[in-house]
């Protein structure tokens, strides 16, 4: 089976599709497009993965055609976020 593997950055994309063999997990494509040799930053700890934008883990299975997203930390609390932003309005 084939499928993609994304990680977006501000600036780049970074896709890789991999053929893989029935059964395989998310965290094996996840190896097989290379990704970690050219992206050392990435961390499975702090980076979440998913399917077409629906959260997964490195054991669940991919399909044919998925497109398997790596999503970086976000830069900011959204609840801090809109706590500083009530706070400035008043």
């Amino acid at each position: 089976m084939r499928v993609e593997v994304v990680f977006a950055l501000p600036d780049a994309v970074d896709l890789s599709t991999v053929e893989l063999p029935e059964g395989a997990s998310v965290g094996d494509a996840i190896r097989a497009s290379g990704l970690a040799a050219r992206r050392p930053d990435i961390d499975s700890g702090t980076h979440g993965v998913g399917i077409f934008g629906v959260r997964k883990t490195l054991h669940d299975p991919v399909a044919d055609g998925d497109r398997i997203e790596i999503y970086r930390p976000l830069p900011v609390d959204p609840k801090e976020s809109r706590r500083q932003r009530a706070k400035s309005r008043y």
